[in-house]
């Protein structure tokens, strides 16, 4: 899967897929004489991290398929990627709805697909560094990119259950979020049919 990669490092890209297009294979020292050594192991370090180069077993590199690397800077990866967070969360809001409906309201779009998300404030520069080493924009309390992002809301304290194997926020809450508006009834109904009315 490719992520986002910065400016220099989709440059050396370019340079490298306009050479040698997909299959075209290539060694570090392509790079030679454009960078010096320490800069060349940076790039080729930050193109194969993230997907944009691949490896073989001779130290030969290519490159992704252009068209497959950008597509899949938009696909989802926060709800695999919190698996392995170590802290305290919980879904919030409009995401514990999805989640606890089963997804049958949904927030998705790969235009915008926002993530809400209680964290504790003692936490908050943890999960900061945490999407942001992960390549995934996060902004606090409210905030909004293209493609998929976290909306981190911190709390002194937070409840949560498990759901999927990722922590939202408890039914009761989400039931009752989706009941205040009409927008969501649809979410409430199911929930209410799958869980008993538990409101």
């Amino acid at each position: 899967m490719t992520i986002e990669i910065p400016q220099y490092g989709l440059r050396a890209y370019a340079l490298l897929f306009s050479k040698h297009g997909e299959k075209g294979k290539f060694r570090q020292s392509e790079l030679d004489w454009i960078l010096s050594q320490s800069m060349k192991k940076k790039i080729f370090s930050l193109l194969m991290r993230s997907g944009w180069i691949e490896k073989d077993e001779r130290d030969y590199y290519t490159c992704t398929n252009p068209a497959k690397a950008i597509s899949e800077i938009l696909e989802f990866r926060l709800l695999k990627v919190i698996r392995t967070a170590q802290k305290e969360y919980a879904f919030t809001g409009l995401s514990s709805v999805e989640i606890w409906s089963d997804y049958s309201y949904t927030l998705r779009s790969i235009e915008k697909s926002p993530y809400f998300i209680k964290v504790l404030k003692k936490d908050l520069k943890y999960w900061k560094n945490f999407f942001n080493k992960n390549e995934i924009p996060n902004y606090v309390e409210s905030g909004s990119t293209i493609g998929e992002y976290a909306i981190l809301i911190p709390v002194s304290g937070l409840e949560s259950q498990k759901k999927e194997e990722i922590n939202v926020e408890p039914l009761e809450q989400a039931m009752e979020y989706a009941k205040s508006n009409e927008i969501y009834q649809y979410a409430f109904e199911y929930m209410k049919k799958k869980y008993g009315g538990k409101t």
